[in-house]
């Protein structure tokens, strides 16, 4: 197992930790990372969006103009997707865009996800984070303490409000827990900070 430095908030050593190989050691699989966050993003597409086709608009039943002699295109609506103010040809409709992928792909992205962190040293393992009331000020000396990207994902083992509230109001900062952490939220962070509870709980779930 890969033995990984523990921080402590104030951002000094606060002993070594090691990590399941099976889960933060593996050869990221690019494909299952793309294939996980393109479905992740499409299941977050409302699909509410909706246009009139030549059947939906208002207008048509007589012959605009005659057939013939005017010297103009043949035309038999005013509801024809060519003429202004008529109807869209192959207009959007309300849809789900939501489909499923296999459960070992989205533990192989996981994994991979995770591993990614490790290889490209974004990854800053702290033994605890407490707050003892919810401030954005301490949290800011946090993440400067600990050295942390412009974009961080904090995961902590379960919810914390003082955590969540703390970062609430800074941009590009980020909180989850170790059960609702997904692949895009790793991947679209530069840093990722876990707590130590946090990193025994994924390897709990996912061992």
């Amino acid at each position: 197992m890969a033995k990984i430095e523990m921080l402590n908030m104030a951002g000094e050593n606060a002993g070594t930790l090691e990590l399941n190989d099976a889960i933060f050691g593996i050869e990221p699989n690019e494909f299952a990372v793309h294939e996980v966050i393109k479905n992740f993003l499409a299941n977050q597409r409302q699909g509410t969006q909706s246009a009139k086709t030549r059947g939906e608009v208002r207008g048509g039943g007589r012959k605009p103009f005659r057939q013939k002699g005017t010297g103009r295109h043949r035309q038999g609506s005013t509801t024809d997707p060519s003429q202004v103010g008529g109807g869209v040809a192959f207009a959007p409709k309300p849809r789900s865009y939501r489909y499923t992928i296999n459960k070992k792909v989205r533990r192989l992205a996981m994994f991979s996800a995770l591993s990614s962190k490790v290889i490209d040293k974004e990854i800053i393992v702290v033994d605890s984070l407490e707050f003892a009331e919810p401030k954005t000020k301490d949290m800011i000396k946090f993440l400067e303490a600990v050295k942390a990207g412009k974009k961080s994902l904090i995961v902590t083992d379960a919810k914390n409000e003082n955590v969540v509230r703390s970062a609430n109001n800074i941009p590009g900062v980020t909180t989850t827990t170790a059960t609702q952490m997904n692949v895009y939220e790793i991947i679209n962070h530069n840093s990722f900070i876990i707590t130590k509870d946090a990193v025994k709980k994924i390897e709990e779930v996912y061992a």
